[in-house]
């Protein structure tokens, strides 16, 4: 069952501890450590999970050892994030690796990747548009609660979200243009 929780302040606390361990962990490997997601979002209502992104020049052994150090799950048939309607489907824009925190009062989602993709423009974006548009994240949080309350297949429910997220990244990068939008100093 997916569970949605209203906001959570400490969400932002949750993350600086784990961005903390990842660049310990990283060094100069991770570019960038930030906060995306639900979770990033002031007022939004989310999954009680941290969605971290690292971004990194590539995807290598050296990283994955490093990654992999940290006792985190990956999931090796996740190597690619959806393709939004009208975006570059070339797999290399989308390329990603996942690995997964459990266990504690929180899990995290790790996403690692590659700067200078679309996959990685792609949440900052996202993030700081609902940032800036508090009523379209309100109504993302209560679409997000009526999918958990009505899906009878949980598993399905990234599925049917994905083409509300795609609504609202296809009006961020409007958005983009019209504000001269550039991605922000790393969050960590």
């Amino acid at each position: 069952m997916v569970t949605i929780h209203p906001y959570q302040p400490d969400w932002t606390q949750l993350f600086q501890e784990i961005a903390e361990n990842l660049r310990r962990a990283l060094g100069s490997s991770a570019l960038r450590i930030d906060h995306i997601g639900s979770t990033s979002v002031p007022g939004l209502a989310a999954k009680n999970r941290i969605d971290i992104q690292v971004t990194v020049a590539e995807l290598n052994i050296e990283l994955l050892s490093k990654l992999q150090s940290l006792d985190l799950t990956r999931y090796k048939d996740l190597i690619h994030d959806h393709v939004p309607p009208g975006a570059n489907p070339s797999e290399w824009e989308w390329e990603k690796w996942l690995f997964v925190k459990r266990g504690g009062q929180f899990d995290a989602n790790i996403h690692v990747r590659i700067k200078g993709r679309l996959n990685q423009r792609y949440p900052l974006l996202f993030r700081d548009y609902l940032r800036c548009h508090p009523a379209t994240a309100e109504a993302y949080s209560e679409l997000k609660k009526r999918l958990a309350a009505n899906l009878a297949d949980p598993e399905k429910y990234p599925d049917v979200k994905d083409p509300a997220v795609d609504l609202i990244y296809l009006a961020a990068e409007e958005w983009a243009i019209v504000t001269d939008w550039v991605l922000s100093e790393s969050d960590f």
